[in-house]
């Protein structure tokens, strides 16, 4: 299938001022980030950070208090035909435990504009094909997660959003996930993923949204985060300040005391030259790259505020 006429070329997501609250309470507040073609972004907060409220106002299933959520430029609701452009896994529930998995398929099949050819087409892709005709009610949740995401991707829609699509799943079907999105998003659709599992999300993310209670407190490329990270070398010496001493001018060094030395602009082979030149004993020496999960705990750890600074580089992953 060809990317659909209704969004064009144009799949980007973009959402600005978004706030919805409950009472007094603000689910979502002031909320502000863009997904682009071409990309798996991953959508990350802790439990109540308001990802999947974002996700179903992004859906039209509710409405934002103040800003907005479009795709392409529209909402949801403006969208010719929203549910072939946009494709949506929140859950793997509400299906009818007595349909067959292809019964069930079959059933969202004309409104996604398709026959039972892609009905077939996408059971084997999420490699269902063999239990297709099960009732769903035998299924595991692993199962019903591949269901879903089946249903999803019947139209071959230009944007897919997934709230925690690999709830369920084994090692082998976590890996699988990972190709099926990857290779999605390399066609060109825009890819949006909530997840709790930090180190997938490094391994297949080209880029990250990170809320906190509500509130955006990191977004950005992975590669950018990285690049902004750098590597940093961590070195024990019962003389820290003496090390500091034998280190280049280049280097840029932070104390941590007792000691350990956390360095910067110089790699890990010259720190251990000039401390045996210098007759320095080294208890430990390595090298620390981007970690997403220390970033990832640093900005959402209790009692952060959402808007307060960064922590330093050392317990968050990004230099400052």
């Amino acid at each position: 299938m060809q990317p659909l006429p209704d969004l064009g070329n144009d799949a980007r997501i973009v959402v600005s001022g978004l706030t919805k609250t409950f009472g007094r309470k603000a689910a979502v507040d002031d909320l502000s980030f863009t997904v682009d073609p071409g990309q798996v972004t991953g959508f990350l907060g802790p439990n109540g950070a308001g990802k999947t409220t974002t996700l179903r106002m992004l859906l039209g299933l509710i409405t934002p208090s103040h800003g907005t959520a479009t795709i392409a430029g529209r909402r949801y609701a403006e969208l010719a035909t929203p549910s072939r452009a946009v494709g949506a896994m929140l859950e793997a529930t509400g299906f009818h435990p007595g349909r067959t998995g292809r019964d069930h398929l079959r059933t969202y099949a004309p409104a996604a504009g398709v026959d039972d050819h892609r009905v077939d087409e996408v059971l084997d892709l999420v490699e269902l094909t063999d239990a297709s005709r099960q009732k769903v009610r035998g299924y595991s949740l692993g199962m019903r997660q591949r269901l879903g995401l089946a249903g999803a991707l019947l139209a071959d829609p230009a944007v897919l959003i997934c709230d925690e699509p690999a709830n369920g799943l084994d090692p082998d079907g976590i890996r699988w996930l990972r190709d099926v999105l990857r290779t999605y998003a390399d066609r060109g659709r825009a890819v949006l993923v909530s997840s709790h599992l930090l180190a997938e999300m490094q391994n297949i993310a080209d880029a990250v949204v990170i809320l906190n209670r509500g509130r955006l407190v990191e977004s950005g490329l992975v590669s950018d985060l990285a690049h902004a990270a750098g590597e940093s070398v961590h070195a024990r010496c019962a003389d820290p300040d003496a090390l500091i001493a034998t280190l280049p001018a280049t280097a840029n060094t932070q104390l941590r005391p007792p000691d350990r030395v956390e360095i910067r602009g110089v790699p890990a082979d010259v720190v251990a030259n000039r401390a045996a030149t210098a007759g320095l004993t080294l208890t430990e020496l390595r090298t620390e790259r981007f970690d997403l999960e220390r970033l990832y705990f640093s900005l959402t750890a209790p009692g952060r505020k959402p808007d307060s600074p960064l922590p330093d580089a050392e317990s968050s992953g990004v230099s400052q």
